[in-house]
Formats: C-alpha cells, structure tokens, sequence
C-alpha cells in the first residue's frame, strides 16, 4: 500500500478529533454535573485526546479549516445524540441547521482540495 501524504493523515486525524469531541461532550452531559465518576472520566480522557488530534492535523491544514471542520463535527454529532439519547428536539428546522453545518464542512473540504490543485 502507498504511504498516505501529510495532508490525507492530517485529514483523518481531524475526523478521529472530530470523534472525540462527539464523546467527550456527550459523557459531559451524562455525569450529569461530573457527579458519574464513569462519565467524568470519559469526558476528560476524550477531551485531551481530541485536542490532542485536533493540534496534531493543525501541522498540515489551515488554522480555521481544521478549527471550523473540528467543531462542525462535534456540533453536528452532539447536536444528533442529544436528540437520539437525551430527546433533545428533533424538529425540521433544528435538523435544517445541521444539514447547513455538515455542508460546511464539506464545502471546508472541497475548497481545501480544490486551494491544493492550483
């Protein structure tokens, strides 16, 4: 198999990141005010590593398409377990917004790829 480039490890790195801020803010809300010692160590353990990752991608993508890609994951997957696992509202305008959110971060992706061409 080919060695990945910098940017294809940055890229994965950042969507694991991505991952870990999903977890870290969802075992946030089930401490329950860190008062589940289980969960409070999971949001702690899941917080360092996303930043941990996040600053890891940041050697090779752009400061606010890493930032911006980063916390567009999280937004869109806390925002979707909260309405799964903590029956958050689901209405069509809430999922409206999520949906402008994953396409920016798509369209973060697109131009990132499009910006390496030239």
């Amino acid at each position: 198999m080919a060695s990945m480039s910098p940017t294809t490890v940055a890229w994965i790195l950042l969507v694991v990141a991505g991952a870990f801020e999903i977890v870290w803010s969802s075992s946030m809300k089930a401490s329950e005010g860190y008062t589940k010692h289980l969960f409070t160590g999971i949001t702690f353990i899941a917080a360092w590593l996303s930043f941990w990752l996040l600053g890891l991608a940041m050697k090779s993508l752009p400061l606010g398409t890493a930032y911006a890609v980063w916390t567009g994951i999280g937004a869109v997957g806390a925002a979707v377990l909260g309405m799964v696992f903590f029956k958050e509202p689901a209405t069509a305008a809430r999922i409206a917004c999520i949906m402008a959110i994953v396409g920016g971060i798509i369209g973060l992706k697109i131009l990132h790829n499009a910006g390496q061409a030239s």
